[in-house]
């Protein structure tokens, strides 16, 4: 079932759902009629969202049921909104598909690409617990903001892109390899109703739920895939009912075009060293100790093996977390800005060209400054 919070969405709401009605297969193959459900939560509307919504139901193949309802007013944020929309078609999916029933979100203001449905399923079915799809910006609004902003998301992409594999290459899990993408948005998340279940729903969070529930569900032990094949573009506006949302974010950026990256955006040398680092100890929690010894930024943390081996009645997450505390060659630096990004994207393509070699062990120096081989390529050095 998939679930749409809308709150005064009547601009959008149309054109989500017929996204949602021109589903197909990888063949091209219309998806059969009635095969998911379609849930339009519109809470606290004061325009014809729901008249919109269930207009559009006429031409839809698939059932539609839309809800009204106001909520709270500590409950009026698209947190809490989508909580509520994901709870309700969690109740109907346990009605209809206790076993193997799935919840799938997307937002009112999101266009699911054709075949969305079909990869979701088609992800689901490799055994993973949760599908986080790419999010891509509808065209028309992105290029609208203009070269500046563009030129900014271009680099921004470019860099995460690089950062993915490195992440991908230094800490492989097999339920989500590479290629692959580290976001979690509500524009595109699916669950399944056990895994749903076990966490109990949507963590409550006036913003952040869908990061929120991707990492709950990630300590808990369940699969998460961030898959490249699973597909939504969403509207670029600055009127986001989230405070300190995209919106937000989005609009200060396009005030400010050098304003800083968001924190998880750091260097590629410091990026490299936390990702290889937690790569080692996912390795040790999984197998137990190899004989290879500590890498430089664990090592410094004492007692790092009472500590790894301790905890084994919490999460691999949790031990990460105090790790990162605890180890100063862990911590984030300053936040990068536009500008760095060009000299952070160089090398991070140094660092996958060694990382994807077989002879090569990349390793990273603190000072961040690669040091040029004969070759004319960096020795990239982790101590």
């Amino acid at each position: 079932m998939v679930a749409v919070p809308a709150h005064n969405e009547e601009r959008y709401i149309g054109g989500c759902l017929a996204a949602l009605a021109l589903q197909r297969d990888e063949m091209g193959a219309p998806t059969a009629p009635g095969c998911f459900e379609i849930l339009i939560f519109a809470n606290n509307c004061t325009d014809r969202t729901a008249a919109v919504a269930r207009q559009a139901a006429q031409s839809i193949p698939h059932p539609v049921t839309v809800i009204e309802e106001d909520m709270p007013l500590g409950q009026l944020n698209a947190g809490w909104a989508r909580k509520r929309a994901m709870d309700l078609a969690a109740a109907r999916v346990a009605e209809v598909a206790p076993v193997r029933g799935r919840v799938l979100t997307t937002d009112a203001d999101s266009r699911v690409a054709p075949t969305w449905f079909a990869a979701t399923v088609r992800e689901f079915e490799k055994g993973v617990d949760c599908v986080a799809g790419y999010i891509d910006a509808l065209a028309e609004d992105y290029i609208a903001l203009g070269c500046e902003f563009v030129s900014r998301g271009r680099l921004e992409d470019s860099y995460l892109r690089y950062l993915a594999e490195i992440n991908a290459r230094c800490d492989p899990r097999p339920h989500d390899p590479w290629p692959n993408h580290r976001v979690s948005s509500g524009a595109s998340l699916a669950v399944s109703l056990a895994a749903y279940s076990a966490i109990g729903g949507l963590p409550a969070r006036p913003v952040g739920e869908d990061a929120a529930l991707t990492e709950t569900l990630a300590r808990a032990g369940f699969k998460v895939r961030h898959s490249m094949d699973v597909c939504v573009t969403t509207s670029c506006r600055f009127d986001g009912r989230a405070t300190g949302g995209a919106a937000d974010t989005m609009r200060h950026r396009h005030a400010v075009p050098d304003a800083p990256c968001d924190e998880e955006i750091e260097t590629a040398l410091q990026a490299t060293r936390r990702f290889l680092c937690k790569g080692f100890l996912r390795e040790r929690w999984t197998n137990g100790p190899s004989g290879r010894p500590w890498p430089a930024a664990l090592a410094a943390v004492s007692d790092m093996a009472d500590l790894l081996d301790g905890n084994r009645s919490g999460s691999f997450e949790d031990v990460w977390d105090e790790v990162c505390r605890r180890s100063p060659a862990l911590q984030r630096g300053a936040r990068l800005r536009p500008a760095d990004l060009p000299r952070q994207i160089a090398v991070a393509k140094m660092i996958v060209r060694q990382l994807a070699s077989p002879i090569r062990t990349p390793r990273i120096s603190r000072d961040d400054k690669p040091r040029h081989a004969e070759r004319n390529e960096p020795a990239i050095r982790i101590s």
